[in-house]
């Protein structure tokens, strides 16, 4: 089945973030009326790691989030240094930043978009085994990251809870069970 042509006729920059660009999409429907859609766009992409103890438990981090006014669990993530930069160094360099691990040969697991309905940001989750500890965090300027071990069980219940919302660390935590258990 054809899909009806939806184009974009006029797209306007409302505002320039660190990261992002808030824009207003002017699109001609199918029927030709005219709507104004916002549009995020991430400019550099992102990466996440699901980093995996020896003894099977998942390192989380628990972080203060603006938009939600609360602290959230979730797996190492953060945005690359450059849009050219491989999600996978990004992936590494987080992990290290984050948990204060490192670790030689992350695993590719799954690529997902955040939020297709007005945003093009794309992360990319590695699985991280055999993990080295550094004991010590490197934080950027302003971050305050807690990091926990977790059981893979722990984690689905507490997302079955509702306790665990994140798109990125619901999605990866899932395949990551669906895969390897």
């Amino acid at each position: 089945m054809k899909q009806p042509l939806v184009k974009r006729v006029k797209r306007v920059l409302e505002h320039k973030g660190s990261i992002l660009d808030i824009y207003s999409d002017y699109m001609e429907l199918p029927d030709g009326k005219i709507e104004k859609w916002d549009y995020v766009e991430h400019r550099k992409g992102a990466a996440a790691v699901v980093p995996v103890l020896s003894d099977g438990r998942i390192l989380m981090v628990s972080q203060y989030r603006n938009a939600l006014e609360r602290f959230t669990l979730e797996i190492p993530a953060g945005s690359r240094d450059s849009k050219t930069e491989p999600t996978i160094e990004c992936a590494a360099r987080e992990l290290e930043e984050e948990t204060g691990y490192y670790c030689e040969n992350l695993e590719f697991l799954l690529s997902l978009r955040t939020t297709v309905a007005f945003c093009n940001e794309l992360v990319d989750v590695y699985v991280a085994r055999e993990l080295v500890a550094t004991n010590q965090q490197h934080l950027d300027e302003g971050e305050f990251i807690d990091v926990k071990p977790y059981t893979l069980e722990e984690l689905c219940n507490l997302i079955y809870q509702g306790v665990i919302q994140d798109g990125k660390t619901v999605a990866a935590i899932m395949a990551y069970k669906n895969k390897y258990q």
